[in-house]
């Protein structure tokens, strides 16, 4: 439905039974949060907070929580922006079909924000001190805006056009923040605020920039998606919300959603920095403190009535997931046309997203040989890692279409069964040894630093996976409790990790093309093998998040052969936990014993958890 403000979005879900009103005092100290992930985990409904401690605004959580409430939010809408997106891929069809894309110029109308004198935001001021204060986990640095949309244009090309809206992390206090006069901006390399911000660096002038939060839901998730250069956001969120954005410019300010809930104005130094964080992230660890840019509050502008939007991430699946599954679904029809050759590519999500990248693509660079092997599909990982957010993978899997036309890539079994059934990892391994990856994620050796490897399979099955332990296996000295994580995927429990121990060296060392362990062409070292192996879910989470591949990626019969690296036995990933990680998320038990009594018969929760 077209909302154009928060508020008519909630009496719409309240009308058709799909917001709860939690009527008690709710600390937003880890009470909220620890509220949202339990009910987001349950399935449950958007949340309704009127009583907030230490603040006279009223939250709302858990918006998004659901695949099919994201999409009961814009029913009316996506499917003339998926029309808005067949166009672009295939433009002919608007010839061949032209009743089918009827809608497709009023779609196209709603991407031109309307600007206009006065709006509801401009009503009101306020300081950051009065503005909710979530804190979503216990070694959080303070509170943070989790829904924040930042809106920043370039300064050498100012206007809308060349604009950026990025949900970038917003941490309202803490560390050695200037109370009410400053706020934390933590953004990773290659966003688009980077850009913006490396032209203000160069001119010697402060980077402008607004932080909404709140208004028409289609601007959140305007501020996720991965869209093309010479598609702004906002505009985009007008298509998305059925109708044109209004836009009002205050003077000497950037402009902001007349409609938005509340805004942070300000500028960035172009020198300087400051601490910020930690922060509990979607890998499932804390991001640690660092020096990041500082945002110097001018102004904080509400709307009459303004609710304050939130969510708590931490190890997926979150809320943060149903904005994924959006993306997919309106964007994934565009992969082809920016990367030939490719037909899909999948983010995992049990991984956190950024580690783990599946990919399907064409293999017909030798059509007329025998037997097939990687090649075209080399070019497309290399073209796949140039993309955007997706240059962030450390692990790239990718498979030929034509091995097996109808392997459905969200299907994550079966696509690694697939690739194990195929890979050679004598030839199949291909590493970047020294490059960046995602901010947030610590098994690199320094923030933004670690490695890739692209795992590429092409051609016929060359074995067959063990779906259990053979009888008779044995393990070197120092590992055990095996346990079969997935068909061929062995997890295996190791010694606590100690650098200097070479431990992983010794375990391939000591093994044989003979052992019965050999048989499985994946092997994963871990601290906790039941745990790893008792679902796929936290196979992934363990193996990709824990390991840098070049530094944690060993083999039975290793070399090195013209500078390329390889193994003849197989492949063993070292997932312990090692001293450089983050620490896990870990829940507060008071705090889970406070949720525990609101879902207690009588509470507001009672029959949702």
């Amino acid at each position: 439905m077209g909302y154009r403000t928060l508020a008519g979005c909630l009496h719409d879900l309240r009308a058709h039974g799909q917001l709860v009103t939690i009527d008690r005092e709710v600390d937003p100290h880890l009470e909220a949060a620890a509220i949202q992930r339990r009910v987001y985990e349950a399935g449950g409904p958007a949340l309704f907070f009127p009583r907030v401690k230490g603040t006279a605004f009223p939250m709302v959580g858990n918006l998004f929580g659901t695949r099919e409430r994201t999409r009961f939010l814009f029913r009316d809408t996506l499917e003339s922006v998926r029309r808005l997106v067949e166009l672009k891929v295939q433009p002919p069809a608007l010839l061949k079909r032209p009743w089918r894309y009827r809608g497709v110029p009023g779609t196209a109308l709603h991407l031109l924000p309307k600007r206009v004198a006065r709006g509801p935001i401009l009503a009101h001021t306020t300081t950051l001190d009065r503005l909710p204060r979530l804190q979503s986990w216990p070694l959080d640095g303070g509170p943070f805006v989790t829904l924040p949309q930042v809106y920043t244009e370039d300064p050498d090309r100012p206007g809308l056009a060349k604009s950026n809206l990025g949900m970038y992390r917003v941490q309202l206090a803490g560390n050695r923040y200037e109370p009410n006069r400053e706020a934390g901006l933590h953004y990773q390399i290659h966003r688009g605020i980077g850009v913006h911000h490396a032209a203000a660096i160069r001119r010697g002038e402060p980077l402008r920039v607004n932080v909404f939060i709140g208004g028409p839901p289609a601007m959140t998730v305007a501020a996720v998606m991965p869209l093309p250069e010479g598609l702004p956001e906002i505009g985009f969120a007008g298509a998305l919300a059925g109708h044109r954005i209004r836009i009002v410019a205050p003077d000497g300010l950037l402009p902001m959603p007349a409609e938005a809930d509340f805004v942070i104005a300000g500028t960035i130094d172009p020198h300087a920095r400051k601490p910020e964080g930690p922060f509990g992230d979607h890998l499932g660890y804390y991001s640690l403190a660092h020096d990041f840019p500082v945002l110097r509050v001018e102004r904080v502008y509400h709307r009459p009535g303004a609710t304050w939007p939130f969510t708590s991430v931490g190890r997926p699946p979150q809320e943060d997931t149903s904005f994924g599954e959006l993306i997919h679904e309106l964007t994934g029809p565009l992969v082809p046309t920016v990367l030939p050759g490719v037909h899909a590519v999948h983010a995992v999500d049990a991984a956190g997203v950024h580690p783990l990248l599946l990919a399907i693509a064409s293999e017909r660079y030798v059509p007329y040989a025998e037997t097939r092997r990687p090649q075209e599909i080399l070019t497309a990982a290399n073209a796949i890692l140039g993309q955007g957010q997706m240059s962030l993978a450390k692990y790239l899997l990718i498979v030929a279409k034509e091995d097996d036309p109808g392997l459905d890539i969200h299907d994550i079994p079966a696509f690694l069964r697939h690739l194990l059934e195929r890979v050679d990892w004598a030839n199949d391994l291909h590493f970047q040894t020294r490059t960046t990856i995602d901010t947030l994620d610590y098994s690199g050796h320094g923030l933004n630093e670690g490695s890739k490897v692209v795992i590429a399979a092409a051609g016929p099955r060359r074995r067959d996976l063990p779906p259990d332990i053979p009888a008779g296996l044995r393990l070197p000295e120092g590992f055990h409790s095996p346990r079969v994580a997935l068909p061929g995927i062995l997890a295996v429990q190791g010694p606590a990790y100690r650098p200097d121990a070479r431990d992983i060296r010794a375990f391939c060392s000591a093994l044989s093309h003979d052992d019965p362990v050999a048989a499985f062409p994946l092997i994963v070292t871990v601290d906790d093998s039941e745990f790893t192996a008792r679902s796929t879910r936290n196979f992934l989470w363990v193996t990709f998040t824990r390991s840098n591949p070049a530094a944690d990626i060993d083999g039975l019969g290793a070399f090195i052969d013209q500078k390329h690296w390889g193994c003849t036995g197989p492949l063993v990933i070292d997932a312990r936990i090692k001293p450089h990680h983050a620490p896990p998320l870990v829940d507060d038990p008071e705090i889970e014993r406070r949720v525990d009594a609101l879902a207690a018969p009588g509470g507001p929760l009672h029959g949702i958890l």
